[in-house]
């Protein structure tokens, strides 16, 4: 559970922007879409090498020069 202090003369605002951030930084939405469903290990390293190539040819596309 989140706990955020809220210091004296602080508003709301602040203190709800203060949980949101500290929120996305725990990670829990990530940790519930990836508990959502089961994925088989041979599915997971598939997507990872899909994107390794994926991020190579963005690179390779970006290192040559177009005229």
């Amino acid at each position: 559970m989140l706990i955020i202090e809220i210091k004296d003369g602080e508003s709301i605002d602040k203190a709800l922007k203060r949980y949101k951030r500290k929120f996305q930084n725990a990670g829990v939405i990530k940790e519930l879409r990836k508990r959502k469903e089961f994925v088989k290990p041979s599915v997971k390293r598939r997507s990872k090498i899909l994107k390794a190539i994926y991020r190579e040819k963005i690179r390779i596309d970006e290192d040559t020069p177009t005229m």
